[in-house]
């Protein structure tokens, strides 16, 4: 029965059965799987003279029941609803059928709000139903649909309770061991309980069940990527004690202890014949090429090739500026290289097979890098720059192409809350750089209401007159939403107001090479104020820029803001953030919290906690962390599903036997795979 159609259901037919289609609902099995976003709890039946305004449920009998025209297109239907302590007005509007409807002197179970109506208390428009039926709608804990048009929350529940039946026919998805030693629901029980929850405490089991199923399989397809991974073999770069102290020595800075800690973490893992997969972690500003840099001199050394993905041309040009400039002391500078997508058709192909003959040794690119089919010679080390940007089987082809696989360094500005990097990134090992480089201010943060703009208009002015950059961004590039500032009317109005100042706009409806023209010229210095989106976001690095104003800030998440905050402050000059909400009420407890921390790691836990994994990447990784139970703050949810992957391969379990689980972590495999 689970894969019946729709269709034949009792209530449905063609009409409705092709509005329930647009929802992804064609079997009892799809209607199953639509669950509940919420619940009403309308179980607890009140006396009638214990009620007060608000929701309520009661169990009455109607004595009187009446209806009237009260003017054209207005019907009015008015009952006295009584139990044994007294009796209540009851009123509903357009809805001329229920005074035949309705039987006197018969026990029903009535739901809805009561109020002020006229002067006199009465319920308006409630739910109806004879006790002698099983209650769906009213006297239970109900669920509550997301609703599209023609389906609302009403035509689901009549249409579940028909098919929880058919809960005992579906597949089971974990091993009997693991829901006996966690306390969970098996899964045919759980899906009932959460359409139709016989107490509230199934209820809260039920959801945990889903919460920790969610997990699990994130976890156990992060695990078996890095068993598939420990099974590949690389090559073994062997640590150059002199040259690592030449490398530092040459620089024109010191590196941090995290810096240190990094490198050598990276560089004790290349030692190996099993790939490094390692994710350098960091906020924008602390020095993550630099350590890439050393990993990919010793590459070079041992007579390897590097490959640098970046996510755009212009961060892929200011890489290869900056390992160029790293590598000159050394005498290595000669083997970097750049191959982008507005490169020559001719440039490509010296690139191409200066590239297979092993001339290049550092390539550093876009896309184009993965696009364009390139062979080369005996890559030893590919790093990714934001590697959530790049496609996991373009990746591949990349990495496949010698007899060995290569080392992964990925590398993200964006900070990861520990939750959400044990649950994604489970296969990763991590190196944090949690230090800033000496001589860097914390920027300054205020938040600013968007009717009070005069003091940081002035503070335009004298960072514009001392030569310093502003970046303004926006949430959206034109009209559109209300109360949202567009950067396009921004635009307009930076011109008119600073008008000897010469302001750029950025954004992403752009074409590549007019948004290229614009950065550079921001970068070198050609313009006073940049208004952008968030394609500024990642990784460019303009010194010179000294203010960063985030315009309908509430519109962001906390680390999006963070990172945007870090664009600004990157010498030793003072860094400022002004963060402008769409209007003048209150700050957000969001809001707040960026002006009284810098830490972007704190701050990735807070928005984790506030609005979910979603908040920090987006739409990025393809819907995997649209879950739809688990809290990642739920730190004992986080260790029993971690417990449970390690059991589960400990035992040596084999994930064909469960076929439902296998679809899942196979799905969840190829989006958190970074290799």
């Amino acid at each position: 029965m689970a894969e019946e159609s729709i269709q034949y259901f009792k209530g449905v037919g063609p009409a409705i059965a092709k509005q329930l289609s647009t929802i992804g609902i064609k079997t009892i099995t799809d209607l199953l799987d639509y669950l509940p976003r919420t619940h009403n709890d309308y179980s607890q039946i009140t006396p009638i003279s214990h009620i007060s305004p608000g929701v309520v449920t009661l169990k009455a009998q109607f004595k009187q029941v009446k209806g009237r025209y009260v003017r054209r297109g207005m019907h009015i239907t008015e009952a006295v609803a009584s139990d044994a302590t007294g009796s209540v007005r009851i009123i509903w509007f357009n809805q001329p059928y229920r005074a035949g409807s309705i039987k006197t002197n018969e026990d029903y179970y009535i739901t809805g709000k009561l109020e002020l109506k006229r002067q006199r208390f009465a319920i308006a428009n409630p739910t109806v139903e004879l006790t002698s039926d099983i209650p769906v709608h009213t006297a239970r804990i109900i669920p509550i649909y997301k609703e599209s048009k023609g389906i609302t929350s009403q035509l689901l529940r009549k249409l579940m309770i028909q098919a929880v039946d058919s809960t005992d026919q579906l597949p089971e998805v974990l091993p009997t061991w693991l829901i006996k030693n966690y306390k969970l629901l098996n899964y045919g029980e759980s899906v009932r309980e959460l359409h139709f929850p016989s107490s509230a405490e199934k209820l809260k089991l039920a959801k945990r069940t889903f919460a920790l199923t969610e997990v699990f399989e994130l976890m156990l397809a992060s695990q078996l990527n890095k068993q598939l991974i420990a099974s590949e073999i690389a090559p073994a770069i062997s640590f150059n004690e002199g040259l690592a102290q030449s490398f530092i020595s040459v620089l024109p800075f010191k590196l941090t202890d995290a810096q240190r800690k990094a490198v050598w973490q990276i560089l004790t893992d290349m030692q190996k014949t099993t790939p490094m997969n390692r994710l350098l972690e960091g906020d924008v500003g602390s020095g993550k090429t630099v350590v890439a840099a050393m990993a990919a001199v010793m590459t070079m050394q041992a007579g390897y090739q590097v490959a640098l993905l970046a996510p755009t041309e212009l961060l892929a040009r200011q890489h290869a500026d900056t390992i160029t400039e790293l590598l000159k002391p050394l005498g290595l500078d000669t083997g970097v290289s750049l191959l982008i997508g507005s490169h020559k058709k001719q440039q490509k192909n010296e690139a191409h097979e200066q590239l297979q003959k092993g001339t290049i040794k550092f390539i550093i690119g876009t896309h184009a890098l993965l696009q364009e089919k390139i062979k080369l010679k005996n890559l030893g080390l590919l790093i990714v720059d934001e590697q959530h940007r790049f496609g996991v089987d373009q990746r591949k082809e990349l990495l496949k192409q010698n007899s060995k696989m290569a080392h992964v360094l990925s590398m993200t500005a964006t900070p990861i809350p520990r939750s959400l990097a044990l649950t994604l990134y489970g296969e990763l090992d991590i190196s944090l750089l949690d230090e800033m480089p000496a001589g860097r201010k914390p920027i300054k943060t205020k938040i600013i209401s968007p009717n009070s703009r005069e003091s940081m208009d002035m503070h335009i002015k004298e960072e514009s007159n001392k030569n310093h950059q502003i970046y303004i961004v926006c949430p959206i590039i034109t009209e559109g939403l209300v109360n949202t500032v567009n950067a396009e009317e921004m635009y307009k109005q930076l011109v008119s107001k600073f008008k000897n100042l010469s302001v750029g706009l950025l954004h992403g409806k752009l074409k590549s090479v007019e948004k290229s023209y614009i950065m550079e010229k921001f970068v070198a210095g050609k313009l006073n104020i940049l208004v952008a989106t968030t394609v500024i976001e990642v990784g460019v690095n303009v010194p010179n820029a000294t203010i960063m104003i985030i315009e309908g800030a509430d519109r962001f998440g906390l680390a999006q803001m963070h990172q945007l905050r870090g664009r600004v402050g990157r010498s030793t000059d003072q860094g400022y953030c002004y963060i402008v909400p769409s209007d003048s009420k209150a700050p957000s407890q969001r809001l707040r919290a960026l002006t009284q921390s810098t830490n972007g790691f704190e701050l990735a836990e807070l928005d984790l906690e506030i609005r979910g994994p979603g908040a920090i990447y987006g739409s990025l990784q393809h819907g995997i962390l649209d879950l739809r139970f688990a809290q990642l703050s739920d730190h004992k949810l986080i260790i029993d599903s971690r417990r449970a992957v390690i059991e589960f391969i400990n035992r040596k379990e084999k994930l064909s036997s469960y076929p439902v689980l296998m679809r899942r972590v196979r799905m969840a495999q190829a989006v958190v795979t970074l290799n």
